[in-house]
C-alpha cells in the first residue's frame, strides 16, 4: 500500500521547488517542439527537479512527464507537467504552473498544482477532498444560477487552425458563454473550477500530462467530468488525448446542448 498521506508531501514538496526555478525574472531560452509547441531549458530544470526527488522517495514507481517521456513500470505512474503554459512564459504573461499526479491502475489517487507566480499550491488525495494554499480545505465559491457560464476551453497541439469541429465550438461557446477563456495553461483553470470562480472547463483533444492532477482536484471540489455528449467519462491515463466537460453539476446538461448546437454548424471552410 501507498502512503498518500507521505506522497503528497514529497509532490507538494517537489512542484514547490521546482516551482521556485520558474519564478518572474528566471531566465531562459527557447525552442521549438513540434508543431506549435515551444519548450524552454526551464521546463528541463524544473522536470529534473521533480523526478529526482520523486525516484528518491518512490524508485520502483513509473513516470510519465512532459519532456522526458515515460520510464519505469507497475501501476503507480506519476505524471509530471513541469511547465504548464511554456507559450505564457515565453512572451511574459504570468499564467503558468506545475502539474504533478499520482496514478494507481490508471486513475489518478492524488494531484498537486502549484502556481511559481503566486507560490500558491493545491492539492487533493482521492476521496478526502481538495486542499487550497496553506493546506487547509478548499472554499468554493457559490454558483449563480441563471446567468450564463463562465468557460475554459482547452484543446491538444494536434488540434490544427482550421479544425471544423474547434472552430465550432469556439464559435457557439464565445456566442454563449458570458466569457470564454484561452489560457494556454490548462491546470489553472482546473484550480479555476475547483474554486468556483469559473463554471466549466471544455476539453477538446487535449494531451494526457494536462488531466490528471487538476482534474482530480476539481472533482474532489464537487465539480462534474463527463464526455461531451454527456455520457461517461473515465478519469484514467489509458489514452494519449482526451475530449471532455467538466463542470459545476447543473451546468453540465446546458453545456452538452451547447455543444450538440455546435456540432451541427456548417461553417465555411478556411484555408
Amino acid at each position: 500500500m501507498i502512503d498518500l498521506t507521505r506522497a503528497r508531501s514529497v509532490a507538494v514538496a517537489a512542484a514547490e521547488e521546482a516551482g521556485a526555478v520558474l519564478a518572474p525574472g528566471a531566465r531562459f531560452s527557447v525552442q521549438a517542439k513540434g508543431h506549435d509547441d515551444l519548450v524552454t531549458d526551464l521546463d528541463h530544470r524544473a522536470e529534473g527537479i521533480i523526478l529526482g526527488r520523486l525516484r528518491d522517495a518512490f524508485p520502483d514507481h513509473a513516470v510519465l512527464a512532459e519532456e522526458s517521456g515515460r520510464s519505469g513500470d507497475g501501476d503507480a505512474l506519476w505524471v509530471v507537467d513541469p511547465l504548464d503554459g511554456t507559450h505564457n512564459l515565453a512572451i511574459g504573461l504570468p499564467a503558468y504552473s506545475v502539474g504533478i499526479a499520482l496514478c494507481l491502475d490508471g486513475a489518478p489517487v492524488l494531484g498537486v498544482v502549484h502556481d511559481p507566480v503566486t507560490r500558491l499550491t493545491w492539492s487533493a488525495v482521492r476521496g478526502d477532498g481538495p486542499r487550497g494554499p496553506g493546506d487547509v480545505p478548499l472554499a468554493t465559491e457559490p454558483d449563480r444560477p441563471g446567468s450564463a457560464p463562465i468557460v475554459s476551453y482547452v484543446q491538444g497541439y494536434p488540434v490544427g487552425r482550421t479544425d471544423p469541429t474547434a472552430l465550432a465550438y469556439k464559435h457557439v461557446l464565445g456566442a454563449r458563454s458570458r466569457r470564454l477563456l484561452q489560457l494556454w495553461s490548462p491546470q489553472l483553470t482546473w484550480i479555476m473550477l475547483a474554486r468556483g470562480v469559473i463554471d466549466a472547463v471544455i476539453g477538446y483533444r487535449t494531451g494526457a500530462v494536462d488531466l490528471p492532477a487538476g482534474a482530480l482536484i476539481a472533482t474532489e471540489a464537487g465539480a462534474v467530468l463527463t464526455a461531451l455528449d454527456g455520457g461517461p467519462f473515465e478519469l484514467s491515463m489509458e489514452h494519449t488525448e482526451y475530449s471532455f466537460i467538466a463542470a459545476r453539476p447543473g451546468r453540465v446538461a446546458p453545456l452538452v446542448a451547447l455543444l450538440a448546437e455546435a456540432s451541427a454548424l456548417e461553417l465555411p471552410p478556411l484555408s
